[in-house]
Order: C-alpha cells, then sequence, then structure tokens
C-alpha cells in the first residue's frame, strides 16, 4: 500500500466535496486516451508543479527516471525510497509515495501545489483534504 496525494487543474476541479469525489472517482478510472506517464498531456501548471517534484521524488518509469549505476548502495537505497509511480492525467498528477517519505512527501506536494497554483487532495488521509491553491479548503 503506498501513501497517495493528487494534485489537480483546478479550473477543471467541481468547487463541493460531493461532486469533487465524484469527479475524482472518474478521474482515477483512467480512461483518457494516452498512456498516464507522458508529461505532455497535463496543463502548463502541472508540468511545471511535475518538473520540480520530480527533483526530490523521481519517477519510477519512463523518461525522468533516475540511473542507479554511479550511486552507491546507501545513495541508491535513499534514492529508491523517493521514488515515485506518477499517473499523469490531463487535469491531475496522482503520485504514490513510499510510506516511509510521507511527511516529506505531503509538505513537499502542498508547498509546491501552491507555488504553482494548482489544487492539493491528501487521498490516503481519512477525511481527504482538497486544498485549493490560495488555501480554501473544498468542504
Amino acid at each position: 500500500m503506498s501513501y497517495d496525494l493528487m494534485v489537480f487543474e483546478q479550473t477543471k476541479a467541481p468547487v463541493t466535496k460531493k461532486e469533487f469525489m465524484m469527479w475524482y472517482e472518474k478521474q482515477t478510472q483512467w480512461e483518457e486516451e494516452h498512456d498516464y506517464q507522458t508529461l505532455s498531456v497535463s496543463s502548463p501548471a502541472l508540468q511545471n508543479w511535475f518538473m520540480e517534484m520530480k527533483e526530490k521524488f523521481p519517477p519510477m518509469n519512463r523518461e525522468y527516471a533516475p540511473d542507479f549505476d554511479p550511486l552507491d548502495e546507501d545513495e541508491a537505497e535513499d534514492l529508491e525510497r523517493h521514488l515515485v509511480d506518477y499517473s499523469i492525467g490531463h487535469d491531475i498528477i496522482y503520485a504514490a509515495f513510499s510510506w516511509s517519505v510521507a511527511d516529506e512527501a505531503y509538505e513537499l506536494t502542498r508547498r509546491l501545489a501552491q507555488k504553482y497554483k494548482v489544487g492539493f487532495f491528501d487521498v490516503s488521509a481519512d477525511k481527504g483534504n482538497i486544498i485549493l491553491p490560495d488555501g480554501t479548503m473544498i468542504e
């Protein structure tokens, strides 16, 4: 099981929690006609969020996946803990982190969501806070 967070294009998401959760369920059926690993399908704001996020939390797969070859064992182990399984959609980026980096992942994801003016959804939390870039919570 992973620690899951999601960022989203706020202009595309509903503004009530009930509608948002229905929209979220539809988004995570992964029915868009692309591979969910290609960054260019997302909005510029989501792309910018990802490009900075990957510096600390690189993707497991594809174009931006790190090279383990030049690393020693400790470096490789630390990098492996920070690998993320990203699912990239038109209006969302869903990120599955290791629980061992949950606090760090939450803080950076949230901070960069504000910086790039995208919404933030704490998927793994019991109440699942949905926070817009200005700090407003969707309730």
